[in-house]
């Protein structure tokens, strides 16, 4: 009995590699919108359904005479998902891709941003994060053992009165070029970015695909909302630069494409001297990933490439209705005088708070920024769910840009009105003496 009660362990379990990354913002603030919000416009997800064709297409791979579409398929990508993914960005990169070593499908683009830095960031590497940035970019190259080196997007102020655009926020040059140096290894790109909206130009892409040559240096670019940029604007992909594909994995996610974030099939394609790593790590982790949803999203991309350029298109039509509700969603900050930031691109677009610090007190001497404390006072007593932009910011920054809070569009009309009749109410008892 004694031995049994002096069994506790006393040494400690946890890896050296989690100290630090525990915390998640989006387990605090999911749960808090669960608790609290009448509205959530705080995690990236759609309220309204997938395409009609893409459930079809998956409620005929479950129920299908196919009964091998419930056990495993091949590792690295169901091969009618790998053909159909290599025609389609062979098509938008302008080469041959082999659906074999070119492409390899992961659990979501969150297992493949996993998969990249464990394969290629060594202890000591340093990788280049442009801020903000995803919030799980900076914990993901710690755990590999990497260094992340920041460097923000630093806002201009926009002409004649006009709302600021997220094409305001832009890289130094010199900042840029002071940060690659003999240790880094990687630059993380996520075009459209997400939380700004913000959507790359082609001059953009050029300074960071020369330094990347010059410093041979790899390029991990995210992609997932390559097709919702909006206002007619391009989404170029940094591969198809000169120089850059031999460098370059580029992620994508069906997740986003399709409006079917539940689904978690995502993909990586790249170079085959590049993808040869990512599989290693892939089959020593997740392995593979559900036959059924990758057959569903095969199915949705050979429709794509038929109707590729065409009206009908999907990726034509999804776009155009949510420019449509961020264009809403900012008239309603605009009226109550939170100023919207109008995003190029993605799901999101980020507010400034100034003028409603009055609602919520300054904690001197707090460590926690104030948009987060603003975010969070604001689902409690308010009912609305938001993010503060500080989440996608590094500690170094973290207070630099806490003024800000990240929405997200994606939502049934209905959410959005909901979410303008709270904005409406508040404006009126600031008002009212």
């Amino acid at each position: 009995l004694s031995l049994s009660l002096q069994a506790k362990m006393s040494r400690p379990v946890q890896a050296r590699r989690l100290e630090g990354i525990d915390k998640n913002i989006w387990v605090e603030f999911v749960k808090l919108a669960a608790t609290y919000s009448t509205v959530n416009l705080g995690q990236g997800f759609p309220d309204f359904p997938p395409p009609d064709f893409l459930k079809e297409a998956f409620v005929r791979a479950l129920s299908g005479e196919s009964h091998m579409l419930h056990q495993y398929t091949r590792a690295f990508g169901h091969p009618p998902l790998v053909k159909i993914l290599a025609r389609f960005f062979g098509k938008l990169l302008g080469r041959d891709l082999d659906p074999m070593t070119n492409v390899m499908v992961t659990v979501g683009a969150y297992q493949a941003l996993f998969c990249c830095f464990q394969a290629f960031i060594d202890e000591g590497d340093e990788v280049i994060i442009i801020e903000p940035f995803f919030d799980c970019y900076e914990p993901m190259v710690k755990m590999a053992g990497g260094t992340p080196v920041f460097v923000p997007l630093r806002p201009k102020d926009p002409k004649d009165g006009k709302l600021m655009s997220s094409a305001d926020w832009q890289l130094d040059p010199a900042e840029l070029a002071s940060k690659f140096s003999e240790r880094t290894k990687a630059i993380v790109l996520n075009s459209p970015n997400n939380p700004l909206g913000k959507v790359f130009s082609r001059g953009e892409l050029e300074l960071i695909a020369d330094l990347c040559v010059k410093h041979d240096v790899l390029c991990v670019s995210d992609e997932v909302y390559e097709w919702l940029v909006y206002d007619g604007k391009e989404h170029i992909r940094i591969a198809s630069l000169p120089g850059m594909w031999d460098r370059t994995v580029i992620i994508g996610s069906a997740g986003k494409t399709f409006s079917a974030t539940g689904w978690k099939v995502g993909w990586v394609v790249g170079p085959n001297r590049l993808l040869q790593h990512l599989r290693t790590v892939h089959q020593n982790s997740v392995y593979h990933c559900a036959t059924v949803a990758q057959d569903a999203v095969a199915q949705g991309f050979q429709r794509e490439l038929e109707l590729y350029g065409n009206p009908d298109s999907y990726f034509i039509q999804l776009p155009k209705e949510l420019q449509q509700k961020r264009d809403w969603l900012i008239q309603s900050l605009d009226a109550v005088g939170m100023k919207p930031i109008v995003p190029e691109g993605t799901y999101f677009l980020v507010a400034d708070i100034s003028k409603f610090k009055s609602d919520v007190p300054d904690v001197p001497d707090s460590d926690e920024p104030y948009d987060s404390r603003f975010a969070k006072w604001m689902v409690k007593n308010k009912g609305l769910a938001a993010i503060p932009l500080s989440a996608f910011y590094s500690q170094a920054h973290k207070n630099n840009y806490n003024h800000f809070i990240r929405f997200c569009f994606a939502k049934e009309e209905a959410t959005l009105k909901a979410a303008n009749d709270i904005l409406q109410k508040w404006k009126q008892e600031k008002t009212t003496p």
